[in-house]
């Protein structure tokens, strides 16, 4: 070991002075058998970790297994996302003014929707809206059967179940009540996760662990199917979904043999997609995990690609906006990063018309005024951690509120979900 080491001490004598400084550490590690680390190394792992934990936020709400399970759909196994953390958002009402109006862009299985309509016994108008006729339907019973029946929910409230796309706001609204559009919504929530009744039904193929046609379409309407992009899109349309969309690293290769499945029928149904991914990861790159986070990345590319989300995302959060009153609030439950920084820079363009090319520098713009902002704080609601402030409106989430620790274990499917929340001025 120690003529290893004089070793190395008379190679790097030959050596830049930079490289004898890069050496001279290593072989004094040499003779004293253990591995050093830099100081500079220890300090860069630190910086990276506080950063890491900064864009964090986890919510430190009790979570509350009853409201959950009252909730949630115990017949199709859906529970609804940060359930409690949503009913905080729009809690504000109660004590500063009347929630009025309120619209569940995604009303999914109404377990949101549910839990506001029975905390605003004030509420006179309440929209669902869906693009799945069959999640809508079962919303409509389930909000008319809470209306009738519950002694706590509001007498008086008119109730409206929309199939459209939220994309579709304003004349939603201008259709229920020309007047709602004018004087705006108190309370608006867009939740962009799939339902379970759409992931574990094999017919609508979503799940990588169902076998059944390759479809993917939220609108069962519309005309694009994630086959028709499998089987015919050009090449490099195909790899450039899987690189923007999937952020899938290994996307040429993935590409080139879709395109060659082509030649022997092509792909139609979703284990013959599975089936070819899992046979492109090789088990260096984390074995069956591997394949599988591989495979989940290929179906949320296809999946964003039919139904156009980001675009549709991008439009929508604008439209919301326009459409809230003054102090109104509009909550995203994202569960991917391209979604939760689409609604980041959304809303910082929004409060202040920047054109948002750089997440830093925007929230730098807006967070002029320090002494301001600590007051606010100082007279937040509980849930609001920290604030950024704009002409036009204020972010509620510098950074995006993640679920409990109870709820990530109790429900595998919130672990990646984020709340951001924005109130116009």
């Amino acid at each position: 070991m120690a003529a290893a080491a004089a070793k190395l001490f008379s190679i790097s004598s030959l050596l830049s002075p930079r490289f004898r400084a890069f050496a001279a550490p290593r072989a004094a590690a040499a003779v004293c058998g253990v591995a050093t680390t830099s100081a500079a190394e220890r300090k860069r792992k630190k910086k990276a970790t506080v950063v890491k934990e900064k864009r964090r936020t986890r919510s430190d709400r009790e979570f509350e297994l009853d409201e959950v399970q009252r909730f949630g759909d115990n017949t199709a196994g859906h529970i609804p996302v940060m359930l409690g953390e949503v009913v905080d958002v729009f809690d504000y009402a109660s004590k500063t003014a009347s929630l009025r109006s309120f619209v569940d862009c995604t009303v999914g299985a109404a377990g949101h929707s549910s839990a506001i309509i029975q905390a605003h016994p004030e509420l006179k108008y309440y929209i669902g809206m869906d693009v799945d006729p069959l999640a809508l339907e079962k919303a409509r019973a389930r909000i008319d059967s809470l209306v009738c029946s519950d002694s706590c929910s509001p007498t008086d409230l008119k109730t409206y179940s929309v199939l459209r796309n939220f994309r579709h706001i304003k004349s939603v609204l201008n259709e229920v009540d020309e007047n709602l559009l004018d004087s705006g919504v108190d309370g608006m929530l867009m939740d962009l996760g799939m339902s379970s009744m759409q992931v574990d039904n094999p017919e609508r193929g979503f799940s990588i662990l169902h076998n059944g046609p390759l479809d993917m379409r939220m609108d069962p309407q519309a005309s694009l199917k994630a086959v028709d992009i499998l089987n015919t899109w050009p090449d490099a349309e195909v790899g450039k979904i899987l690189r923007d969309y999937g952020q899938e690293s290994n996307w040429y290769s993935l590409q080139n043999k879709i395109v060659k499945a082509r030649s022997r029928g092509g792909l139609h149904y979703t284990k013959e997609l599975v089936d070819l991914i899992r046979n492109s990861t090789s088990w260096s790159r984390g074995g069956r995990q591997g394949w599988i986070k591989t495979a989940t990345r290929v179906f949320q590319a296809l999946r964003i690609a039919v139904n156009d989300e980001l675009k549709t995302l991008e439009d929508s959060l604008h439209a919301c906006f326009d459409c809230l009153a003054p102090g109104g609030r509009l909550a995203v439950i994202s569960f991917h990063s391209l979604e939760d920084r689409m609604v980041k820079q959304a809303f910082l363009h929004i409060i202040g018309g920047s054109d948002g090319d750089a997440d830093t520098e925007s929230e730098a713009t807006y967070t002029k005024d320090p002494k301001k902002i600590r007051t606010d704080i100082a007279q937040k609601e509980a849930w609001i951690k920290q604030m950024i402030h704009g002409c036009k409106g204020t972010i509620l989430t510098k950074r995006p509120i993640t679920p409990s620790e109870e709820e990530e274990k109790l429900n595998c499917r919130s672990r990646s979900a984020k709340l951001r929340v924005i109130q116009k001025h």
